[in-house]
């Protein structure tokens, strides 16, 4: 059980304070505590090779649904109108109630773990820079104007690994001050902070997230709504303030119990997904695919020669038909620049897949460039490729293989049309800026 430090955390609350509690504690139960059945459906159905990371930052990305597609607004609705019900009732049934100390101190406390199992998990996947990694060769390749506002903020991050890694360790220090009563307001604030940037650059920038930044605002709001009365006497008028009167005290085995439970998060969602976080990443970071592509075949490689059904099709930079130029990536991803037109893939919403078809971080928010997948038979020479893009599933080429020599690959097939093609691709000797400044070192002049 607890008890009370001071008599005077027993004065009676005032009837719009207790109606309003009653509505917010419904509320943020419904918010943060797992009683979707899809939730568990999708933990238990996870891929017998799902990694360990995956499956605990898939508990800190909780949020409920109750409508399908991307995370909507409408879920929020619904959790009101539920906890409005349940206030007219509360209200109805406990009119005697004076006031409710013990139960705000324990909403406190589980939407202080809720919020500090969100940072931390969002935070190791920064601190081990895998949100937003290095740019793959094809969106290098890819015109400025091709790109969404998200793909360019991503991969503008994606470049300096190390602020990366610094903002996830602001969101791990966030997490680690909100386990503590003492120091939750100081990690409320914090989150308030730098997820508020967050919630806006989603916005600004078109992203995915801005709902669910915007569902740990409000969790935070309302953990230091608890001392901002206090914080803004003691520092906005410089009045004296009088503290926290409330403190729990735990009685025989409940500080056992409560000492457990707080070593079994910090075990679990610190120190378990910390290593598996650095393993996930030295081994198999998740947004790219992992299938080793054509050997010794990574870069980009210009048009040399195009023809369709056996006539030759020189050089336009207008022409639909024609491929401007190709990349291979170190995995099996091939991307063809050209003026097909191209239905952009805008998921922009963080998810942790082990299947290569659906890691589609390279192709999201990049336009100008097709993205196949294939798979290569070595024996016949033969590539066979698939449409990474969900708006094309029967735009799928069979294709052979030659190489003269290390510079040339030679592909010919028929495409989706059935129409035959026969391309040959000459690699080019390509720098790339922050490549050449990472291996001659600041303040040196640079050799392209």
């Amino acid at each position: 059980m607890t008890t009370l430090k001071s008599a005077e955390a027993l004065s009676p609350w005032k009837s719009y304070e207790k109606v309003l509690f009653r509505f917010f504690f419904i509320y943020f139960l419904l918010q943060v505590l797992p009683l979707d059945p899809g939730f568990y459906a999708e933990l238990l159905n996870a891929e017998d090779d799902y990694p360990l990371y995956g499956y605990i930052f898939n508990i800190s990305r909780y949020a409920p649904h109750f409508y399908t597609g991307q995370e909507s607004f409408l879920n929020w609705a619904v959790i009101a109108v539920i906890a409005l019900s349940g206030t007219a009732i509360w209200s109805a049934l406990d009119k005697s109630r004076k006031e409710y100390h013990a139960l705000y101190y324990w909403l406190r406390v589980i939407l202080r773990y809720r919020l500090a199992l969100a940072v931390i998990g969002y935070g190791f996947i920064k601190v081990y820079p895998m949100q937003s990694p290095f740019p793959s060769l094809s969106n290098l390749n890819t015109n400025y104007g091709d790109l969404s506002a998200w793909k360019i903020f991503s991969m503008t991050l994606g470049i300096v690994p190390g602020y990366e890694s610094f903002l996830g360790w602001v969101e791990i220090l966030a997490g680690l001050l909100l386990l503590y009563r003492q120091t939750a307001t100081i990690g409320a604030f914090l989150v308030i902070v730098y997820t508020g940037n967050v919630f806006l650059a989603n916005l600004a920038y078109e992203g995915g997230e801005y709902v669910y930044a915007f569902y740990l605002i409000a969790i935070a709001l309302f953990i230091l709504a608890y001392d901002a009365l206090r914080l803004y006497t003691l520092f906005g008028l410089e009045r004296p303030t009088a503290p926290n009167v409330f403190k729990p005290r735990f009685q025989g085995n409940q500080k056992s119990i409560r000492l457990a439970l707080k070593s079994a998060f910090v075990l679990i969602f610190l120190l378990i997904y910390g290593f598996a976080t650095q393993r996930g990443f030295r081994t198999d970071p998740y947004q790219y695919p992992k299938t080793a592509g054509l050997p010794d075949a990574s870069g980009i490689y210009e048009v040399a020669e195009f023809r369709l059904n056996d006539s030759v099709i020189p050089y336009s930079a207008v022409d639909s038909l024609r491929w401007k130029d190709v990349v291979f990536e170190k995995w099996a991803t091939l991307s063809i620049r050209s003026n097909r037109p191209v239905i952009l893939d805008s998921t922009n919403i963080e998810t942790i897949r082990v299947a290569d078809n659906e890691r589609l971080y390279e192709i999201s928010g990049a336009a100008g460039r097709h993205y196949y997948s294939y798979e290569i038979d070595a024996v016949r020479n033969v590539l066979r490729l698939q449409n990474k893009n969900k708006n094309y599933p029967d735009d799928k080429i069979e294709m052979n293989f030659t190489r003269p020599n290390d510079r040339q690959i030679i592909l010919s097939g028929r495409n989706s049309r059935t129409e035959a093609i026969y391309v040959v691709l000459n690699k080019k000797d390509k720098k790339y800026l922050f490549e050449e400044a990472a291996k001659q070192g600041r303040g040196k002049a640079l050799e392209l």
